[in-house]
């Protein structure tokens, strides 16, 4: 049985009660002949988390909020399960040596060190959280790169430019283009959005996401944030790399080559789909899943983003080219920006304005070490809070 279980790819989940972390469990329930859940960790939702631990039996749990570990350890005391507790502990336990792969799951810059020490560790990467790479993007890949990690991309639109290039690494893209659904508000203009409810923005029209992510993909700052990931992930100048609004969600994204040919992977909306293939790469997995019907289909059709209405596109777009600490910013600020919005302090359009008053304002440093991060994340955060006083 042990070297039925070493023959298993050790997976790590950060952030296991989230959307990404619960599908990720169904994907590993569905293959427990070809995965082992080695580590799950989570913020706060400590009931979530210890129903995880007793149906998957982990090495170890990490709980962040620490005001939670008595709970989770008494009710994991049964059970050969180390429960730990706390920010260091989510950094520290990645580095454990019977873990393969991290799956960063967790939501925003938190995610950030904690990728960093697996990467030291020499850990494989699945990485859904984007935070990461549009904080520290030339950090992360530089680190990767030097210790031989793979970076295997979760997000939709990133796994489908990493399928399409599966036997093209060796060819130059002439551009990648990332499809966007337009979220709830598509086509909507500024008098429209002024007056948006949080219960409106969190109506996805396509895809099942957490708060976080759904106001971002509403504001089109997902699609932002995306851009520059995928500038990162696969070694692109910003003018490599296109954006354009797929309403359906069928065509996840896409590659143009220099031969003029284009591939696109095609699929219903499904996260668990880039979920599998990021955790069993190069293997494709076989599943359940609802399958594509080009006749459910008829019409699949595009459209320019609105730049101008939904500014949180523009802006990324702004500190990809900037560089330096500048996507730092933008992320901090936006950041700081939904959980405003989602707590009914400041209006949809507000949200926008906050980032851009915090990428003139935040101080900027063209050559940032890890330390400079800490400090802009942290300085942003303020002048962010500020702004709403």
């Amino acid at each position: 049985m042990r070297k039925e279980a070493e023959e298993k790819r050790h997976i790590a989940i950060l952030g296991s009660t989230g959307s990404i972390g619960t599908q990720a469990l169904e994907v590993i329930q569905a293959h427990d002949d070809k995965f082992v859940v080695e580590v799950l960790t989570a913020h706060s939702n400590a009931d979530l988390l210890i129903q995880q631990s007793i149906q998957f039996q982990p090495n170890a749990v990490v709980i962040v909020d620490e005001g939670k570990y008595i709970y989770v350890r008494d009710a994991l005391e049964k059970f050969p399960i180390k429960v730990y507790a706390g920010e260091k502990a989510l950094a520290q336990v990645v580095e454990m040596d019977s873990i393969d792969l991290v799956l960063t799951a967790t939501v925003g810059y938190a995610g950030l060190l904690p990728t960093i020490n697996a990467i030291e560790a020499g850990k494989q990467i699945a990485l859904a959280n984007k935070e990461t790479l549009v904080v520290a993007g030339e950090l992360i890949t530089s680190l990767a790169a030097k210790k031989g990690v793979s970076i295997y991309p979760v997000d939709s639109e990133h796994s489908a430019i990493f399928q399409c290039l599966v036997g093209e690494f060796h060819n130059p893209i002439e551009k990648i283009i990332l499809t966007a659904s337009g979220g709830p508000f598509r086509g909507k203009k500024t008098d429209f959005l002024r007056n948006v409810t949080k219960l409106q923005a969190l109506k996805h029209p396509n895809w099942d996401m957490g708060a976080k992510v759904t106001i971002d993909s509403a504001s089109l700052m997902n699609k932002g944030l995306e851009v520059i990931e995928a500038k990162w992930l696969f070694g692109l100048k910003p003018e490599q790399i296109e954006v354009v609004v797929h309403p359906q969600s069928i065509i996840h994204s896409l590659v143009q080559f220099e031969d003029s040919s284009i591939k696109a992977q095609l699929g219903l909306p499904d996260m668990r789909v880039p979920i599998q293939f990021a955790l069993s790469y190069p293997e494709r997995l076989p599943n359940d899943f609802p399958r594509f019907n080009f006749l459910d289909y008829p019409s699949l059709t595009f459209e320019q983003a609105d730049t101008k209405t939904f500014q949180n596109l523009a802006l990324a777009f702004e500190a990809m080219h900037k560089k330096g600490n500048m996507a730092c910013i933008l992320n901090a600020a936006n950041e700081i920006a939904v959980a405003e919005f989602l707590n009914d302090n400041i209006g949809f359009l507000d949200m926008s304005d906050m980032v851009a008053h915090c990428m003139a304002q935040v101080p900027y440093i063209a050559q940032p070490k890890y330390e400079d991060y800490v400090e802009t994340d942290k300085l942003t955060r303020i002048r962010a809070t500020e702004l709403i006083k």
